[in-house]
């Protein structure tokens, strides 16, 4: 018997094994059992060989072998002759947790767009085409090993024709799950009419300027024309989504091009069989509306990864947004009732369809910084493919994450699922989401959770959620610990390393707020060896919606390190520019400590400078201020601002007023903003480096993980590693693990899995 493990479902391996056994002229059969496959082979022993070698290395597309055990069989071999089979799948056991694989959802492929524009196809224009090797898999699946009977499919009969593919060794269909026609599969419908004509209604409101919900893969998404400036205005005020980019669906990559520069990582992503959002530089005078992406310099593009999309995007022959189907801060709708509630004031219309959704997932999102591909969004066509972890978790763990840009982790064995992108984990609607996740990828799984990693900070809901399981034993992870230790469990690194982890806040383990962090770590432990200055958040969450009242934190409190902070003098332009009130209130509370909480920050260091610079006052979504503060560098080339490095409390800490002084003068004096936004990148790149050096210098070892939402700017990611790197390091960053907070949840359970092994 031979036995391969990995993702091996859902991705046409049955009947890639029918084919190549045929061709071998070998006997026996193969199945599906509970996470792996199984077959049973009899034939000459050098072709037996080949086979085993062949199933790794012509496996389909989208499968990933990662074992292969070869084993006596269970009965009496293949009668010689008997031919090679399908069997039916197996039900009996459960298998090893971290073998039970969900695969992911995969783009259209060509074999199938070919069928879907040609008149003469019986598929012609049916918008759920799919086949063995595309198509939906996670979005639809309702239980494992994973047969048509155990997904949403088995609503819909198939038809004779469907059938005979179905069951045809040499058919690409041979065994499709999710296989169907005009005749008997999904059908869409738009007020009273079905099919083609259905279609049609809505993309005749779109020509006309307005916006349509559409039944997606993993939710419904709203589309409007990208070219249309005022759809874009009504889409953006309907949505209660002011500032922050909209991704654009483009119908190839010629119309890609025009709409964004795409060096040869972007075009590998764009057309990679998971087809993600890629953010890349924007074409100048392309021909989308300015509203969709305004002042950030980048454009999330990607390809139709559905038939859907696919007609869409032919029959309008023109860019789409293509947006999340939900309100600001809401998950994105799955069910035509809830969507038709929550998007009845922004969708003019609704193009639905009758196969269920059976699990949420939104579009992924990847942005290439040279050759390396950061993942943003862990979502649909990546999630929810297992990672490796470097140490494997001797009981079942779940890893409940953060809050921002939520995701959980699964873990068991050497390996670790990363649920779903929830969003913002901010309300019950949110919660809700989340929990439903859980559950369906715990059932799914077979991963039985009975230890619980979560962050620390008590104000989490993942806090809370972690804090009510059922558990034999719960493992808080500091925030900072987490997301440099997803860099390193995703590289297999055990430990130890310098961790360096740039963000917004998180909850430090000495009850400050943490964000500007150097850390010497492993799996298991770390320690704090550099930070940033502390300054004031006036307000608390106040401050992180409002990058101005962020500054008037860093003029008010940079006293920290007994430095001589920011002269009076320098601020005045700036506190004219924001009234009397708004710094007279703001100055009383800093001085009076009221409402102040204090964070080594680099992200809100981000808030204030761009600030003090007139690009972001207000901030709509997080990291705004951040994106307009990159896109304003562009491409220019410039010195460093000053900088000042000081020993507090046995840590390295930096100072940035010195810096800050430096851009108000500079600014007051005439200097360009896009010089001063290279400057400041350039200066924190600089101080990054020589903060890392001196860790090292002092024993740490040479090996440096880059974590953190701040890394996922291309220009301090490019300058910093390249700095660290003329110093010998060794240099990391995650790449299928997100290093924002999306990443968090990896990390627990990358150190749960440490410390268990460790107790």
């Amino acid at each position: 018997m031979i036995t391969v493990s990995g993702r091996v479902q859902g991705v046409g391996f049955r009947p890639f094994v029918h084919r190549l056994a045929t061709r071998l002229g070998l006997d026996g059969w193969v199945r599906n059992a509970a996470g792996r496959v199984e077959m049973v082979v009899a034939g000459p022993p050098m072709a037996v060989e080949s086979l085993v070698g062949l199933v790794r290395t012509e496996a389909p597309r989208t499968a990933d072998v990662r074992r292969v055990a070869v084993a006596d069989p269970p009965g009496p071999p293949p009668r010689p002759g008997a031919g090679f089979t399908v069997r039916p799948s197996a039900r009996t056991g459960t298998g090893r947790p971290e073998a039970r694989e969900v695969p992911p959802d995969v783009a259209v492929c060509e074999a199938c767009l070919r069928e879907l524009f040609d008149p003469a196809d019986r598929r012609h224009r049916y918008p759920f085409v799919n086949c063995a090797d595309c198509g939906p898999r996670a979005t639809v699946v309702e239980d494992l090993p994973y047969d048509r009977e155990r997904t949403v499919m088995r609503r819909f009969p198939l038809c004779a024709a469907c059938a005979s593919e179905y069951t045809d060794p040499a058919d690409r269909r041979f065994h499709a799950e999710p296989t169907a026609c005009p005749a008997c599969g999904p059908r869409l419908a738009w007020e009273g009419l079905t099919g083609d004509a259905a279609l049609r209604a809505a993309e005749a409101v779109v020509a006309g300027g307005g916006i349509v919900a559409v039944k997606g893969l993993g939710g419904f998404q709203l589309v409007c024309d990208a070219t249309d400036a005022g759809a874009v205005a009504r889409l953006r005020a309907r949505k209660r989504r002011p500032a922050k980019p909209f991704a654009v669906m483009a119908a190839d990559l010629a119309g890609a091009r025009r709409l964004a520069r795409l060096p040869s990582a972007a075009l590998a992503a764009l057309t990679s069989p998971a087809a993600p959002i890629v953010l890349a530089p924007a074409r100048p005078g392309s021909c989308a509306a300015p509203g969709v992406h305004p002042g950030t310099g980048l454009v999330g593009v990607f390809l139709p990864t559905t038939p859907l999309h696919h007609l869409l995007l032919r029959d309008l022959a023109r860019p789409l947004v293509v947006t999340s189907g939900n309100r600001s801060g809401e998950p994105i709708a799955v069910d035509e009732p809830a969507a038709r509630e929550a998007l009845a004031e922004v969708a003019d219309g609704f193009l639905v369809h009758d196969r269920p959704i059976r699990a949420r997932y939104d579009d992924s999102v990847v942005r290439p910084v040279g050759r390396t591909v950061l993942t943003v969004r862990r979502a649909r066509g990546l999630s929810p493919a297992p990672l490796a972890l470097p140490v494997a978790a001797p009981r079942p763990i779940v890893a409940a994450g953060a809050q921002l840009k939520h995701t959980f982790a699964l873990a068991a064995g050497a390996r670790a699922v990363l649920g779903p992108h929830t969003g913002d984990l901010e309300d019950a609607t949110t919660l809700d989401a989340f929990e439903t996740a859980y559950a369906d990828l715990s059932r799914l799984t077979g991963i039985e959770p009975r230890v619980v990693a979560y962050d620390p900070h008590p104000g989490y809901l993942s806090t809370r959620w972690a804090a009510a399981r059922p558990a034999e034993r719960r493992i808080a992870v500091q925030h900072h610990h987490a997301h440099v230790a997803a860099c390193a469990a995703e590289h297999g690194l055990d430990g130890p390393f310098v961790g360096v982890a740039y963000d917004g806040l998180g909850f430090g383990d000495d009850g400050t707020l943490w964000g500007g962090e150097v850390l010497v770590a492993d799996l298991v432990r770390y320690r704090r060896a550099g930070r940033f200055a502390t300054a004031p958040l006036p307000g608390g969450p106040a401050a992180v919606r409002r990058p101005a009242r962020m500054a008037l934190g860093y003029l008010y409190g940079t006293e920290e390190l007994g430095g001589p902070g920011l002269p009076p003098s320098l601020a005045g332009a700036f506190e004219r520019r924001l009234g009397p009130e708004e710094v007279r209130v703001v100055r009383t509370m800093v001085e009076r400590g009221v409402n102040c909480p204090r964070a080594s920050s680099a992200g809100r260091l981000f808030d204030a400078v761009a600030a003090l610079l007139g690009l972001c006052d207000d901030a709509s979504y997080e990291g705004q201020a951040a994106v307009a503060l990159e896109a304003a560098a562009g491409d220019e080339r410039a010195e460093a601002l000053p900088w000042r490095l000081a020993r507090a409390g046995g840590l390295w800490v930096y100072d940035p007023a010195p810096t800050l002084a430096a851009v108000l003068d500079r600014a007051g004096a005439g200097e360009r903003t896009g010089t001063l936004a290279a400057a400041f990148h350039r200066t924190l790149a600089e101080v990054t480096s020589d903060l890392v050096h001196r860790v090292v210098r002092a024993g740490a070892p040479p090996t440096v993980c880059l974590a953190g939402g701040c890394f996922q700017n291309a220009r301090l990611l490019t300058e910093t590693r390249a700095l660290l790197r003329d110093r010998g390091l060794r240099v990391l960053v995650g790449t299928a693990v997100p290093v924002n907070d999306g990443g968090i949840g990896y990390g627990q359970a990358a150190v749960a899995a440490a410390r268990l092994r460790e107790t």
